[in-house]
């Protein structure tokens, strides 16, 4: 079982920065896929940004060129940087992540979720 556990949401006006932080903790034998989602209200969860293992990142249009995603292997963490925020980017961010099981196979799991809000 692998436990999420994000942080760094909170509110921020137009044009701030925010870093989110997921933590994964459990057994595993390792971390697959990690990334972040988020969901507006009235909207669809959609993908932000994902890194894999190998450290490939692959981002949505809509925040190419002012978020970056990056991970720690070494704490288990995957980051989220958000400069140049907009009030669309007001959302619940989730943060998912692949993990292989110790005795084979892999399962995905997602974080409890942390609040975006961007004001005008």
């Amino acid at each position: 079982q692998v436990q999420l556990v994000e942080s760094g949401g909170g509110l921020v006006q137009a044009g701030g920065s925010l870093r989110l932080s997921c933590a994964a903790s459990g057994t595993f034998f390792r971390l697959d896929a990690m990334g972040w989602y988020r969901q507006a209200p009235g909207k669809q969860r959609e993908l932000v940004a994902v890194t894999t293992s190998g450290g490939s990142t692959n981002y949505a249009d809509s925040v190419k060129g002012r978020f970056t995603i990056s991970r720690d292997n070494a704490k288990n963490t995957v980051y989220l940087q958000m400069n140049s925020l907009k009030p669309e980017d007001t959302a619940v961010y989730y943060c998912n992540a692949g993990a292989r099981r110790l005795m084979g196979g892999s399962s995905d799991y997602w974080g409890q979720g942390t609040q975006v809000t961007v004001s005008s």
